[in-house]
């Protein structure tokens, strides 16, 4: 393992409460919420902040989160402004393209915010999302035949990794354990039930292979961070959490025969970038935060990230690596499936909390090195970037 210097430190974070219930505020105020609860954290005051990049919902329009969030909480003279939609990874972009704006002069303290309404007094987060998704390039062809949600198409790539390489419902039913013992640990986390085999097979279908404790658990509410320069941080309010690699990925690899863009996905390339950039490998990591919605998408990032080789992430997770006490600790908060959906900020809010040390009963014994990830589309969009409470990774 070779030294690199940090691309850069967050140096605050900031949540609003989040809750299932139907919100009293917009997504707008939600979002300046968090900035200056982040702000806060980080002991920084407005006028410090010359950077905001926003992030909302894919299914939102672009006037839920518009760029006078700027005026809204105060912030001027910004030297660094704009909007990041590239779904479930646009969390981690967003940090990432604040360091590099640091790195490169533009600004100092960059703001990075995502807000999020999913749950509404007349539907619950699971009808907000059924919505359409393209997977044959055929403009409505999936509307018209009825096949509606993210849901859906994961649900076809579990079943093409299950047929290929023998993953089985147990298979995701250890993943879906895994992430409700870490959230039994976690005062952050909704689901806290223990989570029986009995539960998750009486569970009603989603979508085959997917059972209800497979599907995310959206709340309303929004998370902040402020990123910094690394040679500041350190003398901020809050231990600081070094960005040292940064990657993304985008396959597109088409939906055609010959191709598998259900168990290959761009997951890999940012991931390998993100090691490459930070000097080390996946013997060094000490705990994993991966976007999943899906048991199964998070199954498909560990092995396109190298915890385990390609159709192996079955007996894997069985076997109690991922889960508290096993050998690579995964989505430690419970992840999206019993933590909280707050799509590419639930793994970032996770790892800040354990590079800090802040997590209670949850916290990982080593958390020298931390790999986060988030990913959008049906596996199509990956962004992925390494952690660390240390300036000096040796």
């Amino acid at each position: 393992m070779s030294y690199k210097r940090p691309v850069a430190a967050i140096c605050g974070m900031g949540k609003t409460d989040l809750s299932r219930k139907p919100s009293k505020h917009s997504v707008r105020e939600l979002a300046v919420q968090a900035c200056l609860r982040a702000v806060e954290d980080a002991g920084l005051k407005k006028d410090d902040i010359d950077g905001l990049m926003l992030n909302r919902s894919p299914l939102e329009p672009s006037e839920t989160l518009p760029m006078h969030v700027q005026r809204d909480a105060g912030f001027k003279d910004l030297s660094l402004l704009t909007s990041v939609e590239a779904e479930g990874s646009s969390a981690i972009q967003m940090i990432q393209y604040a360091s590099l704006a640091i790195q490169a002069g533009m600004a100092k303290n960059v703001l990075c915010v995502f807000a999020d309404c999913p749950v509404g007094a007349t539907q619950g987060g699971g009808a907000t999302f059924a919505m359409s998704m393209e997977l044959t390039g055929i403009p409505g062809w999936e509307a018209q035949h009825g096949f509606y949600g993210a849901t859906g198409a994961y649900a076809l790539a579990a079943a093409r990794h299950m047929h290929l390489y023998g993953t089985t419902h147990d298979h995701l039913y250890a993943y879906a354990r895994s992430s409700r013992e870490w959230a039994q640990l976690s005062s952050d986390a909704f689901l806290r039930k223990e989570l029986t085999r009995d539960d998750y097979f009486s569970a009603r279908w989603i979508a085959e292979p997917f059972r209800m404790f497979d599907c995310a658990f959206p709340v309303n509410g929004a998370i902040a961070v402020v990123v910094t320069a690394a040679d500041a941080a350190k003398d901020m309010k809050q231990p600081p959490v070094y960005v040292h690699g940064l990657g993304q990925g985008h396959a597109a690899v088409p939906n055609f025969a010959g191709f598998e863009p259900e168990v290959n996905s761009g997951a890999e390339i940012a991931a390998k970038t993100a090691f490459k950039t930070a000097g080390v490998s996946v013997p060094d990591l000490g705990f994993c935060e991966v976007y999943d919605a899906f048991s199964f998408s998070g199954m498909l990032a560990m092995e396109d990230i190298g915890l385990c080789k390609k159709g192996e992430v079955g007996p894997f997770v069985a076997e109690g690596h991922t889960a508290p006490g096993g050998s690579i600790p995964v989505n430690t908060g419970g992840g999206h499936l019993s933590g909280f959906y707050m799509q590419g900020m639930t793994p970032v809010h996770e790892a800040i909390t354990q590079v800090r040390g802040f997590g209670g009963d949850r916290q990982v014994a080593k958390n020298d090195i931390g790999l986060v990830t988030g990913s959008g589309g049906r596996m199509e969009f990956h962004a992925a970037m390494i952690v660390s409470p240390h300036a000096k990774l040796n």
